[in-house]
């Protein structure tokens, strides 16, 4: 029998923690694709580099769902995770910044330094529950305010996966103009059926945790952590393949317990429990629900007379790589993205990691930037 998730209010994260070498602009309001506002919107972001004085060197890297601004770096005082791609940027590195300008930006509904459910709202009290539906097309409209702002009219190139990856389609679509070069990992066009559906289950624990208070936590000890940790425990079977996780697992029991009859855990249940406690201690559980949701409204070509039309209005250069185990984000659709605009390079990921390949195959990744992106 697995054990049960506890609830724990100890090393989890709060509003207003610091926020480590983050650069913070006020942006102003952002419209929403749904209708309404999101008022006095600061984006938090991180640069690498420095910019041209013609700024024709930036290059944007999009962070998936429960990513931030801090790509590459070091944990030190305020910054309590190291970065989530290391060694893609600095000098003679894939983004090399003795070139290259990079930008990286938390994303709107984010809690790692941009506006989100956590910020305080028109009255001064956080948003919680009352925040906004967004969906991806609002997260690029805040971008490309902070880049209006950066003083950056064009993108040498944008880059993401997964999340990322949608905001970069995105990027291309509706502001074909502004993109040079994009470079999709590990996405997809639009949600699928088997995304959102993996998403819902995800969504129901964290809004059905009693702590959750219709996202009004804030102001109370106990934290719908236990609902985020269920969450966070489903979706990261989905980023790891399932051979992967049998031959680092098996059968194994954790040591000192026995989950036959014991009450005890199998090896792959305290690795999910360990994944579950390590995000509670820098994610909100709002954002978690609100950046999820936004996932599951993607689609470039809603609106936009289906996906093929929309992505034949950039002219830029799209490349996409796929992972060859991505379970969530299988090769297909990779593929399909290269079917219905010709012209597309495609690259394959060779890994055993399943959709997490895009983080952790970093070496190939970086080829692939040199290839697809940077024209190096």
């Amino acid at each position: 029998m697995t054990a049960t998730p506890t609830r724990s209010t100890a090393a989890v994260w709060r509003p207003g923690d610091p926020v480590g070498d983050r650069r913070f602009l006020a942006i102003g309001d952002v419209a929403l694709e749904r209708g309404g506002v999101v008022p006095d919107v600061t984006v938090a972001y991180e640069t690498w580099g420095t910019l041209s004085p013609t700024g024709d060197n930036a290059v944007l890297v999009e962070h998936a769902l429960t990513g931030d601004s801090h790509v590459v770096g070091d944990v030190g005082p305020g910054q309590a995770t190291p970065g989530w791609w290391p060694g893609l940027i600095g000098p003679g590195a894939p983004l090399d910044t003795d070139r290259l300008f990079v930008v990286a930006s938390n994303v709107l509904g984010g809690c790692q330094g941009t506006t989100g459910p956590s910020s305080a709202g028109p009255d001064g009290r956080p948003w919680g529950g009352r925040f906004p539906f967004i969906t991806i097309r609002d997260q690029v409209a805040a971008e490309a305010a902070l880049a209006d702002a950066l003083g950056i009219e064009r993108w040498h190139g944008i880059l993401g996966g997964s999340m990322g990856g949608m905001r970069v389609l995105e990027w291309a679509v509706a502001h074909p103009t502004r993109v040079e070069r994009a470079l999709v990992l590990a996405s997809t066009a639009y949600a699928t059926a088997d995304q959102v559906a993996w998403c819902q289950p995800q969504l129901l624990a964290i809004r059905s945790d009693p702590a959750f208070r219709g996202g009004d936590y804030y102001d109370h000890e106990d934290w719908p952590v236990t609902g985020m940790g269920i969450a966070r425990r489903i979706a990261h079977t989905t980023y790891r393949h399932e051979g992967e996780l049998d031959d680092r697992f098996g059968r194994r029991p954790r040591p000192g317990e026995d989950p036959l009859g014991g009450g005890g855990r199998y090896e792959v249940e305290s690795y999910l429990d360990h994944h579950a406690r390590k995000l509670a201690r820098r994610f909100d559980p709002n954002s978690y629900v609100v950046l999820t949701e936004a996932m599951n409204s993607h689609d470039v070509g809603r609106g936009r007379g289906g996906v093929a039309s929309a992505l034949q209005t950039f002219t830029g250069e799209l490349h996409v790589a796929g992972v060859t185990s991505d379970r969530l984000y299988p090769m297909r659709l990779s593929e399909g993205m290269v079917a219905a605009r010709p012209g597309t390079g495609l690259s394959v990921i060779e890994s055993r990691h399943g959709h997490d390949g895009f983080l952790i195959e970093t070496g190939q990744v970086g080829r692939v930037i040199e290839r697809g992106l940077t024209g190096a």
